[in-house]
C-alpha cells in the first residue's frame, strides 16, 4: 500500500475517514450528552490535521497522474461525507 502515491492516498483517506467517524460517533456525543468537550477538541484537532494531509495527497496524486480537476473536487467532496473516503478507497483499489 505504501509503494505508490495512490497507496499513500488510500492510506491517508482511510485515516481521515476513521478520524471523521470517531469525531461524529464518539467525540460529538461525549461533548453534547456527557458534557465532555475536550473529546471534540482533541479528536477535532487530529481530524483537521489528517484532513489537510488528505487534501495535499489528493492534489499530489491529481497532478502526478494528470487526472481531471473534477476528480480532485470529487475526492475532496467525499471527505465531507461519512464513509466517503472508504468509497474512494474502493475506487482507487482498481487503479
Amino acid at each position: 500500500m505504501f509503494h505508490s502515491s495512490i497507496g499513500l492516498l488510500r492510506f491517508t483517506g482511510i485515516l481521515e475517514g476513521v478520524s471523521y467517524l470517531v469525531l461524529l460517533l464518539i467525540a460529538m456525543p461525549l461533548k453534547y450528552f456527557f458534557d465532555f468537550p475536550m473529546a471534540v477538541t482533541i479528536v477535532g484537532g487530529m481530524h483537521g490535521f489528517l484532513f489537510v494531509i488528505y487534501v495535499i495527497m489528493v492534489a499530489f496524486v491529481k497532478f502526478q497522474k494528470r487526472w481531471s480537476v473534477l476528480w480532485g473536487f470529487w475526492a475532496v467532496l467525499l471527505a465531507f461525507i461519512p464513509f466517503g473516503t472508504f468509497y474512494l478507497d474502493k475506487q482507487l483499489k482498481t487503479k
